[in-house]
């Protein structure tokens, strides 16, 4: 593992399982934001477990993760294609293989009536890590000269359901 990847993974004493950092910022405030979000449901579902709030409450913040993803991947993926990214397709693929591992797994824990795993947030976690730090980072440029606003102004419809998932 990489020096970079491993600075993100904080210590097992502590109280989150993944802690937001410049080093995770893509450069572009909107998607910073999402992926923030995703980092915040990923600790949701880490507290969720480690205080045994039981299978109801972790596949609900599960569920919210996501359709959260989805949503995240989706506006993404337009911003990548409307820009006309030279990796669109790869980036694309990496993304529906980690919707179809969650769902194999989602479908998993349903079907054979096991709990979200510390396996599974690992899993998550080091995905969206290396997915961000390698993936993510390498369009960057691309979008900024394609005219991509580095930050925003005001609370985007993305935000908006955030709160309302949030609540």
């Amino acid at each position: 593992m990489n020096t970079a990847v491993e600075q993100l993974f904080p210590d097992t004493s502590s109280s989150k399982l993944m802690e937001w950092s410049d080093q995770l910022s893509v450069g572009i405030q909107e998607i910073d934001e999402q992926h923030k979000v995703l980092v915040d449901l990923l600790n949701q579902l880490h507290d969720a477990i480690m205080n045994h709030h039981g299978a109801e409450a972790t596949g609900e913040i599960m569920d919210k993760l996501c359709e959260y993803t989805k949503i995240h991947f989706a506006v993404e993926e337009s911003i990548l294609r409307i820009l006309d990214y030279p990796d669109y397709d790869d980036h694309k693929k990496h993304h529906e293989q980690l919707l179809t591992q969650v769902r194999e797994l989602r479908h998993k824990m349903e079907s054979e009536g096991h709990s979200i795993s510390f396996e599974l947030l690992h899993f998550l976690k080091r995905w969206l890590t290396i997915h961000i730090l390698e993936e993510d980072k390498a369009y960057t440029e691309h979008l900024l000269n394609c005219g991509a606003k580095a930050t925003f102004s005001k609370k985007t419809w993305l935000n908006k359901f955030w709160h309302s998932v949030a609540s």
